[in-house]
């Protein structure tokens, strides 16, 4: 178990690094004040008018870096700064959000995948460890039967991977909607669209970090399992 304590530890520090960066990323481009004086709520409500979605809501949720958009229930959730800022940081996140709609509204099929795993990947999410750490004790205990539980595992940790790597490219086309819109509707200056654009970059880099995170994890186990046989 060695080389999985090195490789969670590798992973744990580029993912700390990345989220660092990202969050001096938006200290930085909070700072920038939009010319127009539109707040991130009103950014996303133009947004949403644009596209002509009229059935989904803008609300403010407690926390940092916690805006999402719920297909469930059909809300943008702003995070308290972004809700309420006038600024370059507020205008990416919101029109993120925003585009999250806009994939839902239109059926983007990269979204429609990953919405309909997620009640699996949810309890994957739960049990995959416990499984592969009870597999693992069963097996070196010399119990055949844990190889057959440390494979369950996988398989259940090998879905939380697949789930990762789909979210990617509806991260990336979120942004990508985004900054088209603010760029084509004059929503934001030249300089304050390198400020949203460059946040936006460095968000999606915690996607990318996650899911290689979780690939080589997973990669691990494999080996280890087939190491076994």
């Amino acid at each position: 178990m060695t080389g999985y304590y090195i490789l969670a530890g590798i992973i744990f520090l580029v993912s700390w690094l990345v989220s660092n960066q990202l969050k001096r990323k938006f200290k930085k481009y909070s700072k920038v004040h939009l010319q127009n004086g539109m707040s991130g709520k009103e950014i996303a409500e133009r947004m949403l008018a644009d596209h002509g979605i009229n059935d989904v809501e803008v609300i403010s949720v407690q926390g940092r870096l916690t805006d999402h958009y719920n297909p469930a229930n059909k809300t943008v959730n702003l995070s308290e700064p972004v809700y309420m800022q006038r600024n370059a940081a507020a205008a990416a996140v919101a029109a993120h959000e925003c585009g999250h709609a806009v994939q839902h509204a239109t059926a983007y099929s990269w979204l429609t995948m990953r919405s309909a795993i997620v009640p699996a990947v949810s309890v994957a999410s739960k049990l995959s460890n416990f499984v592969i750490m009870a597999g693992l004790v069963l097996a070196f205990s010399g119990m055949a039967f844990g190889n057959w539980i440390f494979l369950i595992g996988i398989g259940l940790f090998a879905l939380t991977t697949v789930f990762s790597f789909i979210t990617l490219p509806v991260e990336y086309d979120a942004s990508k909607r985004a900054l088209a819109w603010l760029q084509t509707n004059n929503i934001v200056t030249p300089e304050e669209y390198k400020g949203s654009k460059d946040a936006l970059k460095w968000a999606a880099r915690t996607y990318v970090v996650a899911a290689l995170g979780s690939l080589a994890t997973l990669l691990y186990f494999i080996s280890l399992f087939l190491g076994r046989r």
